[in-house]
């Protein structure tokens, strides 16, 4: 590299945005990823004796991921190569392959792969990508922010090691914009910029828990409003500006959205309606459809509140249908009037668990047959030449219940409505226990 490129490319790395720059160099630059860098980690200690082998990082963004692998990178005697996953295809894939193996085959040189966004890769990439894996070929790195369970194959999953990044904490955040202030040489050192406490708190709200939104946003406050003796003064007011209205992280169609959702019915089920209402909060001001949520409030009633109290079922399809007719934001109330009711109603599955029962036992059957006797005779030959209804006894005739059979002959007893003794069901329960024995036992 010759004097002019050396200064071109010193050029460029001051041009570049703040978040790459304050990029970590080293691992113990890394912030927030102890459990996984740490001293004395696992893979820490994989890292600096060398001896790596295939894995996942996955976590939200701003994390740590890319940065971790720039410093495998730096620190691994293999030789290190990169992709891509949205713009990589198989060919790209097969040519790394075919070089790994010559590499080793020549050179006795380990090649690691490191694949970014690996969630990217469709299954006939990932395929391809395997038997490389397998054979020790490649040890493969991949970072994803989609939940890997689902978006990597179980054959290539089950040959590379899961690391689970974590959300960066406010200490974490505070840290990393403190480092970048004081850093003369890649951060924002030699400028005099302050920053107050409520200002931070700010800042480290709009972050979300990413270290890149963190220096993005001091970046934009730097490009935008430092004075040209370098001297400024961050406040509420000024950030506000930069941040405007804070947009809470939620895809719509990947892993945090079931892992919300999960936490909302979850927090019915528990009959925490603080809980419940935090996490309707999250999902509505995410973007999430209002509609999405009242199907899964009318799912809820009928799954887990059920006859414990049947105007569960009534309150959430009305707030379904009110989310119909309004919208939001309106919407928001018919929704947390529902979620409240849901959550302090009385719950039970007997209706879940039943129908389970009922349907395990009809899969189960080579044949069904209705009994003669309950079948159909709306037509006036059904009787006489088929002999069906013959020996049915109409309930309301003896009172409103007479003892009969229902089921067929060939399936015998079966019981799969269980009343738990919580709200309405508690009535049910007593009412049954009053019938013959025959039905109930």
């Amino acid at each position: 590299m010759d004097l002019f490129s050396t200064s071109d490319a010193k050029k460029k790395e001051a041009n570049a945005p703040l978040a790459w720059r304050m990029r970590p160099s080293s691992l113990d630059e890394v912030v927030g990823q102890e459990h996984i860098v740490g001293l004395g980690s696992p893979l820490r200690r994989a890292i600096e004796k060398d001896t790596l082998h295939s894995f996942v990082l996955y976590g939200p963004p701003g994390t740590g991921k890319t940065s971790i692998a720039r410093i495998i990178a730096r620190m691994t005697n293999s030789h290190f190569e990169y992709l891509q996953a949205v713009t990589a295809g198989v060919s790209d894939i097969r040519k790394v392959g075919a070089a790994a193996e010559d590499r080793r085959k020549y050179y006795q040189q380990q090649t690691v792969l490191f694949v970014d966004e690996i969630h990217r890769f469709n299954k006939g990439q990932q395929d391809v990508l395997l038997p490389f894996v397998e054979d020790g070929t490649l040890i493969l790195i991949g970072a994803t922010t989609e939940n890997p369970l689902y978006e990597l194959n179980n054959a290539l999953l089950s040959r590379m090691k899961l690391y689970i990044l974590e959300a960066l904490k406010e200490n974490d955040i505070k840290q990393i914009i403190d480092n970048a202030l004081k850093n003369s040489e890649k951060g924002l050192g030699c400028l005099d910029i302050k920053i107050d406490e409520e200002s931070m708190t700010i800042l480290i709200q709009a972050s979300q828990g990413d270290a890149r939104t963190a220096l993005n946003i001091l970046d934009t406050l730097n490009n935008s409003y430092t004075n040209p003796d370098g001297h400024l003064e961050v406040n509420a007011g000024l950030l506000k500006k930069v941040t405007g209205k804070l947009i809470v992280k939620y895809d719509r169609s990947g892993d945090y959205h079931y892992d919300t959702i999960s936490a909302f019915i979850k927090s019915i089920r528990g009959s925490d309606p603080n809980a419940a209402l935090y996490w309707m909060a999250v999902m509505l001001e995410g973007g999430e459809d209002p509609k999405y949520i009242a199907r899964r409030l009318i799912v809820h009633a009928a799954e887990d509140i059920g006859l414990a109290d049947p105007n569960a079922l009534n309150i959430a399809t009305s707030a379904a249908s009110a989310v119909q007719y309004v919208g939001l934001p309106e919407a928001r109330i018919p929704l947390a009037e529902a979620t409240i009711y849901l959550c302090t109603a009385p719950k039970s599955n007997s209706s879940k668990v039943a129908i389970d029962e009922a349907l395990a036992v009809v899969r189960s059957k080579n044949r069904v047959t209705v009994p003669a006797h309950i079948a159909d005779t709306s037509h006036s030959q059904a009787g006489p030449k088929l002999g069906k209804g013959k020996g049915y006894k109409y309930p309301h005739d003896f009172g409103g219940y007479v003892e009969q059979t229902y089921l067929p002959d060939e399936l015998g007893p079966v019981n799969f409505y269980h009343p738990s003794n919580n709200g309405y069901e508690n009535t049910i329960q007593k009412f049954l226990q009053t019938l013959p024995t025959k039905n109930n036992d």
